[in-house]
């Protein structure tokens, strides 16, 4: 499920981009339909950004399996406090 996320948003990335591009250097500014899509791109680009940051993120603390805190206690254990 998470790769298969992963790969979704990447893709939306992608097209979002497209239509930006398209805008900046393209016809799409001449279009109505297309104008409005690219505006449209431009805020689904920073809602997945960040939501890709959000899920890489939670994936990556989910995953540590507490090792942060195991190092912590070894310094601990180690030097004293």
């Amino acid at each position: 499920m998470g790769l298969a996320f992963i790969i979704i948003i990447r893709i939306l990335f992608v097209a979002s981009m497209v239509f930006i591009i398209g805008y900046i250097f393209g016809g799409f500014s001449k279009k109505p339909a297309l104008a409005t899509m690219s505006k449209v791109a431009a805020i689904m680009v920073i809602v997945l950004f960040i939501a890709t940051n959000v899920f890489l993120m939670r994936f990556a603390f989910g995953r540590g399996n507490g090792c942060f805190r195991d190092h912590q206690q070894q310094q601990i254990e180690r030097y004293g406090r």
